[in-house]
């Protein structure tokens, strides 16, 4: 019975024996992608910033500028068109809309939808670009010490031997 528990333990070791790594305690990380992702959520363009990718700030900018005004601008047309249509479906001559009852009521509903279902999807579309600004930034803090050389290799150990593969691209 000892040795069928001897032998289960020594198989159940023995892989973590034979294909162990050695640790390599030269590498200390540079870059931090929590304190990229952090300060891009507080300011978009500033994990960039931290980065040293200083030519994607200005394309962050850019969309979100565009995004914002698409909010801003379908939201404003929406509440136009929202108390025109208030004005006119209420049948209260007292009340007129900019359109001094020119434009029936079914129309103005069907342009107010509209100019929400933009303002929605702007507003969808711009909090997808803040959260991929945070993302791009950690990817980025990720890949910061990244080895893009053309020498291809990779190194691993056999029981205190170290194996390296090599490949140079021509």
């Amino acid at each position: 019975m000892r040795f069928k528990i001897f032998v289960a333990i020594l198989l159940f070791i023995l892989p973590f024996l034979l294909f162990s790594q050695e640790e390599d305690t030269t590498y200390k990380p540079t870059h931090s992608p929590t304190k990229a992702s952090i300060m891009s959520a507080i300011l978009p363009g500033a994990g960039q910033v931290y980065n040293k990718k200083y030519w994607k700030v200005p394309l962050i900018y850019a969309v979100g500028g565009y995004l914002g005004y698409a909010v801003w601008y379908n939201n404003k047309e929406y509440q136009r068109f929202k108390k025109d249509y208030k004005a006119v479906a209420d049948n209260d001559p007292n009340t007129v809309d900019e359109f001094n009852g020119q434009v029936p009521a079914d129309q103005l509903k069907y342009v107010k939808d509209q100019y929400r279902r933009q303002r929605d999807f702007s507003f969808m579309t711009l909090s997808v670009w803040y959260v991929l600004n945070i993302v791009d930034a950690s990817v980025d803090a990720n890949l910061y010490d990244f080895d893009i050389s053309d020498d291809l290799s990779f190194k691993f150990f056999d029981k205190g031997n170290v194996f390296t593969l090599s490949y140079k691209i021509k």
